[in-house]
């Protein structure tokens, strides 16, 4: 019996929409910048966020709680500490992180052509990081369990545009608080090749990933080269925790990347206007870079700041305004002149359910970042409800844009091909370029096309089931996820990782804070 002709065409557009899925898109190991940075500050001003910043450093100084470590290698370098609170002479910071901080950094995955260069004009996408809840439209919001870590994963894995495993993608809640690490950091090794981040919730556990990460490449490797990155949050405003310092010192004494990062809300953690948050990031930053280097001279620092902007009406964060991107811009600039890669960005919002609003503000702040020159952006795919959900189908429909972020940044292509002499001397007056020799012969490549926007006709959406953006993508996360295939991992590492894993867990009890 045959199928109808409607059936037919529907069958038809599935398959050029599942062609387009597979389009070509970048597949480099991350963006290599071809077009310039966005400013929005001259010298001068730049100059007086720094003389403001390093105001602050001297005569407001910059806590450090419960941490004796930090204040003994801060006052042998010459800071004057008064309890806790260390206040640095003018210009001490910037020298001791200009003296040996790296200005770019490779950090090496387990398949070298995974491999990420980080700093100068590069940019590496990462997937969203921390949320302990997970969204998708079948289950709706739902406390995030191992097996949503490990599909996050495999999709981060499977998306071209993500050039970074990332780190904790959501927390997993079905495990242990004090154990869930082991988990995370073994699904980041075993389901993807990409780099990874570690985990910073405790000394220790700083210390399980580097020895993780150890059976994977080899001792003598991971103390000669950077194979993890690590977020490490200021406790704003104008303190670092014990904590943070620990899994900081940790990363630092073995050679791996500590990103730097104050996180400010503006007008809760920070100023309400944007030089002001700006001098406060820069202080905090200058301060725990310093420390790293003081630690270890040359271990690999990004600077990094979390900027987001609190509702005067509801106390509540916004994202994707205004001022956030001006904070970005700024702040990208300040690292470019410190001579150390910028870590910000991402696709931020504060919307529940992957809509409108969480598209608006997601694209605002993508951009916002990809201009101003942002190296290591979090959170770039996933990001719901401000951080507290990461959506299946968010991920996709932001994989989608960091597609189109790798394009934007590769800038103007003027070879003899871009500049279409031959199409325009062809055609001529009057004509169009459809059928064209040039277009022939480019259009597989020509423009970006989205595996999840949908162009056609009213008639056909609506033969095809009238399906908004976050039902195609809930359709693509799926199948992708059905057709995943692991990266290759040698048996005889996966063995070692998996005791010592078993070995590490029966040392202590379960705790779940």
């Amino acid at each position: 019996m045959s199928s109808s002709p409607g059936r037919r065409r529907t069958a038809g557009r599935d398959a050029k929409r599942a062609a387009r899925q597979k389009a070509p898109t970048s597949t480099a190991a991350f963006i290599e910048r071809k077009i310039p940075f966005f400013e929005v500050l001259d010298t001068e001003a730049l100059e007086l966020i720094e003389h403001n910043a390093d105001t602050v450093l001297e005569e407001i100084g910059i806590e450090f709680k419960d941490f004796p470590q930090a204040l003994a290698l801060f006052k042998e370098a010459g800071a004057d500490i008064d309890g806790e609170r260390v206040r640095f002479p003018r210009g001490l910071c910037r020298s001791i992180v200009q003296a040996s901080a790296p200005s770019e950094f490779v950090q090496h995955a387990r398949n070298p052509k995974r491999n990420v260069t980080i700093g100068g004009k590069r940019t590496v996408l990462v997937p969203a990081y921390g949320s302990p809840f997970v969204r998708d439209l079948d289950n709706g919001r739902r406390y995030a369990a191992i097996e949503d870590f490990r599909n996050f994963v495999k999709l981060a894995y499977m998306s071209p545009g993500i050039h970074h495993s990332g780190g904790t993608v959501c927390e997993p809640v079905d495990i242990p608080v004090n154990k869930r690490h082991f988990d995370m950091i073994y699904s980041h090794i075993k389901y993807s090749d990409k780099p990874f981040m570690g985990s910073v919730t405790a000394p220790e556990r700083a210390q399980d990933t580097v020895d993780m990460a150890k059976i994977v490449f080899g001792d003598d490797f991971v103390e000669q080269n950077t194979v993890i990155t690590s977020l490490i949050n200021a406790n704003s405003p104008m303190t670092f925790d014990a904590t943070m310092l620990g899994a900081a010192t940790v990363y630092a004494e073995n050679n791996q990347a500590t990103m730097i990062s104050p996180f400010l809300i503006a007008g809760a953690m920070s100023p309400v206007t944007v030089a002001g948050t700006v001098t406060q990031i820069l202080a905090e930053a200058l301060a725990g870079m310093a420390y790293v280097q003081l630690v270890r001279p040359g271990a690999p620092v990004i600077f990094g700041t979390f900027a987001a902007a609190v509702s005067m009406q509801t106390g509540a964060p916004t994202f994707g305004t205004p001022e956030p991107s001006l904070i970005i811009c700024a702040a990208a600039a300040l690292a470019r002149r410190l001579g150390v890669p910028f870590r910000s960005g991402g696709g931020l919002c504060g919307s529940k359910v992957p809509d409108a609003q969480a598209a608006y503000e997601s694209a605002n702040t993508l951009i916002s970042s990809a201009l101003a020159g942002v190296n290591f952006m979090l959170h770039t795919a996933g990001w719901l409800e401000g951080g507290l959900a990461m959506g299946y189908e968010k991920f996709i429909m932001d994989a989608d844009q960091a597609n189109m972020l790798a394009i934007l940044l590769g800038g103007v292509d003027l070879s003899e091909n871009g500049q279409a002499m031959d199409a325009l001397r062809e055609v001529g007056p009057g004509s169009h370029f459809l059928g064209a020799t040039h277009t022939q012969a480019n259009f597989e490549t020509a423009f970006y096309r989205s595996g999840i926007a949908d162009n056609n006709s009213f008639e056909q959406w609506e033969e095809e089931g009238s399906l908004d953006a976050a039902q195609r993508a809930n359709k693509i996360w799926k199948s992708m996820l059905d057709s995943y295939e692991a990266p290759a991992l040698d048996p005889s590492v996966d063995e070692a990782l998996l005791a010592f894993m078993d070995r590490r867990k029966a040392e202590f009890a379960d705790r779940n804070y």
